[in-house]
């Protein structure tokens, strides 16, 4: 049987297992800290950054992916704070402007509250964010793609390039990338794409509250959002 610890998040005292991650237990308890490269139940790396929350220890402020983050006796976690709404926005628009082709990365924008984008679009059709690598080796084992190279050079692909003969050619690395979920107008031409912000109805229910409260919103439904489960 597994620890039960007490921790307070946003003010509100949350019990959860021991070796639950702070994003669990907050979207457990109806709090919506966005994510996007996060899978239930998947090994976390907090490559997206967009689940930062700060967590207080002695006093002072530590701000750190909530994803990588196991949930600890009397922690005291602040998901909302205009420093971190600040900071989140800004990575969301990071992020927009490399792959605004992707509605899984335009929904996310809109949830952090991202009105304009100040960066040159890039229309990338990666952001990195290993979801394919992921379940590639902690579901199926088979660990036939991975990141290659650094910094700017870093991509992801296959060993030595060619197509490994123990890939399942199972499709779900295509089936987790957030790449894979068009905008709903389509595709974005290089040089017309833009901030679609179509969604931002779906957070009307929260007005005020946007960023704090999961309303069940259909933003992160297309790419298995935690709420929804993975199935």
């Amino acid at each position: 049987m597994k620890k039960i610890v007490t921790l307070t998040i946003d003010g509100a005292t949350t019990r959860a297992p021991k070796g639950t991650t702070v994003l669990d237990a907050a979207i457990e308890y109806g709090i919506c800290i966005p994510h996007l490269c996060h899978i239930p139940n998947m090994t976390d790396i907090g490559a997206c950054r967009l689940c930062i929350v700060e967590n207080i220890v002695d006093g002072r402020s530590r701000i750190t992916t909530s994803c990588t983050l196991d949930v600890q006796e009397g922690m005291v976690i602040r998901t909302n704070t205009e420093r971190i709404r600040h900071l989140r926005r800004n990575i969301a628009e990071l992020l927009v402007a490399q792959a605004p082709n992707s509605r899984a990365v335009q929904d996310m924008a809109v949830r952090c509250g991202v009105k304009e984008v100040r960066y040159p679009f890039r229309n990338d059709d990666c952001i990195l964010c290993g979801r394919c690598v992921r379940i590639c080796s902690d579901m199926w084992q088979a660990r036939a793609i991975g990141f290659v190279g650094r910094g700017a050079e870093r991509r992801v692909g296959f060993p030595f390039g060619d197509r490994p003969a123990y890939c399942k050619e199972c499709n779900s690395c295509v089936d987790t990338c957030p790449m894979t979920i068009v905008p709903c107008e389509g595709s974005m031409k290089p040089g017309e794409a833009h901030l679609c912000g179509g969604c931002e109805s779906q957070l009307s229910m929260a007005s005020g509250a946007q960023e704090a409260m999961c309303v069940m919103c259909r933003l992160g439904e297309g790419f298995k959002c935690s709420r929804y489960g993975w199935q």
